[in-house]
């Protein structure tokens, strides 16, 4: 493990200072399993969860719940900085049934392998998070769907995490239309040492999105695929050879050898490029997930009173209260 990093405790301090001025919200209704519902179908899924993204998470899980066939199957793994109970008493005050729980990572195991990216965001240490899911989660939980906390879910999300992976440990939705070179730089692409990763993968290298995908937890420690993740990232500290944060390495690790899942399931982009945010249209096809990948946040987007077209299919689950400090922030 790398040594702490000396910024440890300011992080810590700024996390908790955070903590305790969060946004309040509404509680949702109850929701409850039909009597077709079997009782051995469980769903887990994993999000992020912090004072900054929070409003986002919450609106994310509403959905989720709303559109689930068997809501009560679902358990939801919460990865936060560091031990929060402020956080914790917030999705149990707005989901007062909700199975969850709370897992602490700590942004010193991944700080000194972050490199600054184009936007300040995205150096977020929980933006890394997903990386060590397979250290932060039970070893008893077989796979997990990760879900970023930047969208909202259209439909039951059983079938997508229930998706056969095949002899992979990651599924998500393929985009081999997208310019794959675009995600690295012409000092990775020069360099026959790294772009020979790519040679002898199963198919074509293509790019995904990491915001939605369902990860087999025991294939991913078997394939020892934290580490690589990391290796990418300490080849980045030396040299510029991507600069998104933690895209490119998992599109390094695993563009090639990843199980296809339909579009629907991630219509991304929602929130515009990474420097300006502007609105942008759906892409072709049936749509299951909305995802506000990019700067702008349909949250940010409808306080300021210049929301997108799209931004309004994200506020029905807005569970923010009225009147909260936070509406207008």
């Amino acid at each position: 493990m790398p040594p702490p990093s000396p910024f440890l405790p300011f992080l810590l301090l700024l996390a908790a200072t955070a903590s305790c001025a969060l946004p309040t919200f509404r509680e949702a209704p109850a929701f409850r399993n039909g009597p077709h519902c079997p009782t051995d179908a469980a769903v887990h899924i994993a999000m992020t969860l912090d004072s900054t993204y929070l409003r986002g998470s919450i609106a994310a899980v509403f959905s989720i719940l709303q559109h689930s066939s068997c809501p009560e199957n679902i358990t939801f793994h919460f990865i936060t900085a560091a031990p929060d109970l402020h956080l914790g008493r917030t999705v149990s005050s707005t989901f007062p049934s909700l199975e969850f729980h709370l897992h602490a990572f700590r942004p010193s195991v991944v700080l000194p392998l972050i490199s600054s990216s184009i936007r300040p965001a995205l150096d977020d240490p929980l933006n890394y998070a997903r990386i060590y899911l397979a250290d932060l989660l039970p070893e008893s939980l077989p796979r997990v769907l990760y879900f970023d906390s930047d969208l909202v879910v259209l439909d039951d999300v059983s079938p997508l995490f229930n998706t056969p992976l095949g002899s992979h440990a990651v599924a998500a939705p393929l985009y081999c239309h997208a310019n794959f070179s675009a995600y690295f730089t012409r000092a990775f692409w020069s360099n026959p040492r790294y772009t020979s990763t790519f040679r002898g993968r199963p198919s074509e290298p293509c790019y995904f999105n990491t915001g939605v995908m369902v990860i087999d937890l025991r294939k991913w420690r078997e394939g020892k695929y934290r580490e690589k993740l990391e290796g990418w990232m300490r080849v980045r500290r030396r040299v510029r050879i991507y600069e998104l944060g933690s895209l490119p390495p998992f599109l390094l690790v695993f563009s090639g050898n990843v199980e296809g899942v339909e579009h629907r399931w991630n219509q991304h982009g929602l929130g515009g490029d990474n420097m300006e945010g502007r609105c942008r249209d759906l892409h072709p096809g049936a749509v299951s997930l909305l995802h506000w990948s990019g700067k702008g946040k349909p949250w940010l987007r409808l306080d300021s009173k210049r929301p997108c077209p799209l931004d309004l299919l994200w506020s029905p689950y807005d569970l923010l209260k009225r009147g909260s400090v936070f509406e207008d922030r």
